[in-house]
C-alpha cells in the first residue's frame, strides 16, 4: 500500500512537556493534564520533507517508491471515562494550513501544518452529574450520578435487566485522545490513503469548566490532584485558606442539610515521603478528613470515604491490594451535617490491623457533630499504611482546608428556606441556602380565539303534538344529551384555547461581602440550577428505593430570571442578591 514521503510529528497539542516544538512556547511547557472543554483544544500535525515549505503544493510528480506527498490529515477524536473503552465522537479531514510568511522577506515557513480545534466536539460530550441527595457518593465514576444531556435508557439490577445497552457514561469528565491518518497524491494524481497512523499525542482530561477572560489562567494544576499538596476542590467558594482571600470566610451549612458536595479530579493517587523524607510510600487509603471545632478548639477528628470505593485498585509486587497510581477520574463526596450525623460510614484509620489488604478502616461511633460544634473543616488526605512493627499509618494532606460554620437559625416556617444547587464554573456542583423574604406567584398568559356564538332564537320545547295544544310530555329518557337546541349560549364568542403559566418565585440572600458575592454570581450565570424540594414524587422514590434515593427531597430544575445583579457596592459595603427564578417545569393546563 501507499505511504508518505518525509516524516510526521505532533506540533501544537493541549498537553506536552518535552516536545521540542513546544519546549519554549508556553509557561510550564503546557504540562497541565486537566483542561477546560470550553477553551481551545488544538491539535497540529507537522509534515517535514526536504525543500518543503508552506507555499509548496503537493505534487503527483513527487510520487516515488510507493510514497507520495501528503494532501490531507484525517484526525480521529475519541473520548473515554476509563481509558479502555473509547468512543469516536468525530472525524475531521483537514487540508494544510494557510501559509505563514516571514515578517522581513515574505518567505513561507518550512514544512506543512495541519491544525484543528476539537473543543466544540468535546464540550458537547460534557454536561453535569448530580449525586442523589443524602448519598455519600454516586454509584460509579464512569457512569456518574444523575447525568445531564439526553435521557438515557436505564438498566436495573437482576437477572432480567431492562437493557444492558444505551447507558450514558459520565457527564462530568472525559479522557480525550486524537490520532491521525493521511491522504497522499499518487503518480496518477489520485488521492489515496497512506498506510500509516500517527499515534496519539499524550491523553488529556476535559471537564465542563469555563475560564473568565479578565481574571482566570487557563491552567488547572491546582485542581488536578496528583502527588503534591495544596490542591483545590472544583469550586470557587472562598471558604479555604488563601493569601488572596482576606476574609476568614466559613461557608454556612445547616444541621438539616443533606447535600453538601465536594468534587475533585484525581490524576494520580501516588504519593511520597508520607512517613519521612526519602521514603516512597504505598497509598493504602484516601479519604476526606473532617475536623470539628467547638469554642475550646478541636472537638472530633474522623474520615468520610464513600468515594474511595470508586478508586481503581491493583495488587502490587508484595501482594498488597492498593489503589492504582493513575486514576484519571472525577470523584464526589457528601460532607453535609445531616449526612455526617446520621451516616453509618464514619471511620478512623486502623492502627492495629493484621491484614495487608486495602482498605484499612475502623467504623467509629464518636459524636461527630453536636450542639457544641461551631464549625468544621474538610481536607483530602492520602494515607500510607504498612505492616512492619504491627502496623501503622501516616497521612499527607493533599488539598487545602475548606471551612464550614454551623448555621443553627430556626427555619422560617411556613415559608421555609430555599436550598439552591448549580453547575459551577469549575464543572462541579455548588450549593447555597437563601433564607430571606420568600415570594411566590404565577405569571399567566392566554391564547384567545373567537368563535361563532350559539343561536339564541330557538329553544326546543319539552312537548310534541298538535299546534295549539300542550301535547304529550316527552319521556326524559328520550334525551341523550343535556344540550338544548338554541340554548348553547354557554360557549362561543371569545374563548381561551390555551393557558400558559409559570410558577415564579424569589428569595433574598444574606448580606454578602465581595468575595462571596463574586462566587455566588456563578449561580446567576449557570445554565443548570436546581432547588431542593419535597414532592409526592420524591417521597415515593424514597419509599420505593431508599438506597438510590435516600432522601424524600429531590432536585427540581429552575431557571434563574435575573437580568442584572449588583455584586459590589462601595457605598454600602455588603450587597444582597434577590434571586428570581421560575420552575423549569411549566404549570400544566388543559387545552380547549
Amino acid at each position: 500500500m501507499a505511504n508518505y514521503l518525509g516524516s510526521l510529528s505532533w506540533g501544537i497539542v493541549p498537553l506536552n512537556s518535552d516536545n521540542s516544538n513546544l519546549a519554549t512556547m508556553t509557561w510550564d511547557y503546557r504540562s497541565n493534564y486537566l483542561k477546560s472543554a470550553n477553551d481551545q483544544l488544538r491539535y497540529q500535525v507537522i509534515w517535514t520533507k526536504a525543500n518543503l515549505n508552506e507555499g509548496v503544493e503537493p505534487s503527483a510528480a513527487n510520487y516515488t517508491g510507493g510514497k507520495g506527498d501528503i494532501v490531507n490529515a484525517i484526525f480521529q477524536v475519541e473520548t473515554s471515562v476509563d481509558s479502555i473503552n473509547w468512543n469516536t465522537i468525530g472525524t475531521i479531514k483537514k487540508s494544510r494550513d494557510i501559509a505563514n510568511r516571514k515578517y522581513d522577506n515574505g518567505d513561507p515557513a518550512t514544512n506543512h501544518r495541519f491544525t484543528i480545534d476539537i473543543s466544540q466536539l468535546v464540550s458537547d460530550q460534557l454536561s453535569y452529574s448530580l449525586c442523589p441527595i443524602n448519598k455519600g457518593t454516586w454509584q460509579s465514576n464512569y457512569y456518574g450520578g444523575m447525568n445531564g444531556g439526553l435521557v438515557m435508557q436505564d438498566n436495573v439490577i437482576g437477572t432480567s435487566p431492562v437493557s444492558n445497552y444505551n447507558v450514558s457514561d459520565n457527564g462530568t469528565f472525559r479522557v480525550v485522545r486524537v490520532t491521525a491518518t493521511f491522504d497522499i497524491i499518487n503518480l496518477e494524481g489520485e488521492i489515496t490513503s497512506a498506510n500509516y497512523t500517527l499515534s496519539s499525542s499524550p491523553h488529556i482530561s476535559a471537564i465542563n469548566s469555563v475560564n473568565q477572560f479578565e481574571k482566570d489562567s487557563v491552567y488547572y494544576n491546582k485542581y488536578n490532584v496528583d502527588y503534591l499538596t495544596g490542591y483545590n476542590f472544583l469550586t470557587r467558594c472562598p471558604n479555604w485558606s488563601s493569601s488572596s482571600v482576606t476574609e476568614d470566610f466559613k461557608k454556612p451549612v445547616r444541621i438539616d442539610e443533606q447535600a453538601e458536595w465536594l468534587q475533585f479530579y484525581i490524576r494520580r493517587n501516588y504519593s511520597n515521603e508520607i512517613r519521612g523524607v526519602g521514603l516512597d510510600d504505598r497509598v493504602g487509603a484516601t479519604a476526606i478528613k473532617i475536623v470539628t471545632y467547638n469554642s475550646s478548639g478541636i472537638q472530633n477528628t474522623f474520615y468520610l470515604k464513600d468515594f474511595e470505593n470508586n478508586l481503581t485498585t491493583e495488587v502490587d509486587n508484595s501482594g498488597f491490594t492498593i489503589p492504582t497510581d493513575v486514576q484519571n477520574q472525577m470523584f464526589t463526596q457528601n460532607i453535609s451535617p445531616d449526612y455526617i450525623i446520621n451516616s453509618t460510614k464514619v471511620y478512623l484509620p486502623d492502627n492495629a490491623r493484621t491484614t495487608t489488604n486495602y482498605p484499612y478502616w475502623n467504623k467509629t461511633t464518636i459524636n461527630t457533630i453536636t450542639d457544641g460544634t461551631v464549625y468544621y473543616t474538610a481536607t483530602l488526605v492520602k494515607i500510607a499504611m504498612w505492616t512492619d512493627t504491627g502496623g501503622g499509618y501516616n497521612e499527607k494532606l493533599i488539598s487545602n482546608d475548606y471551612k464550614y460554620i454551623i448555621d443553627r437559625e430556626n427555619e422560617n416556617i411556613p415559608y421555609g428556606y430555599v436550598r439552591f444547587h448549580w453547575l459551577n464554573s469549575m464543572g462541579g456542583i455548588d450549593s447555597y441556602t437563601a433564607k430571606r423574604d420568600v415570594v411566590e406567584g404565577l405569571t399567566i398568559s392566554r391564547d384567545v380565539v373567537e368563535r361563532n356564538s350559539g343561536d339564541r332564537t330557538w329553544y326546543q320545547a319539552d312537548s310534541q303534538g298538535v299546534s295549539g295544544s300542550e301535547g304529550t310530555l316527552i319521556d326524559g329518557s328520550v334525551y341523550i344529551s343535556d344540550t338544548m337546541r338554541g340554548g348553547d349560549i354557554y360557549k362561543g364568542g371569545r374563548e381561551v384555547s390555551n393557558v400558559n403559566a409559570d410558577r415564579v418565585k424569589s428569595v433574598y440572600t444574606e448580606p454578602l461581602n465581595k468575595s462571596v458575592a463574586k462566587w455566588l454570581e456563578e449561580m446567576l450565570l449557570s445554565p443548570n440550577v436546581w432547588i431542593e424540594q419535597d414532592t409526592d414524587a420524591t417521597e415515593k422514590g424514597n419509599l420505593s428505593n431508599p438506597y438510590l434515593r435516600p432522601s424524600t427531597k429531590g432536585y427540581i430544575p429552575v431557571i434563574i430570571t435575573n437580568s442584572d445583579a449588583e455584586t459590589v457596592n462601595q457605598e454600602r459595603g455588603l450587597v444582597r442578591f434577590n434571586i428570581e427564578y421560575t420552575l423549569a417545569h411549566k404549570v400544566q393546563t388543559q387545552r380547549n
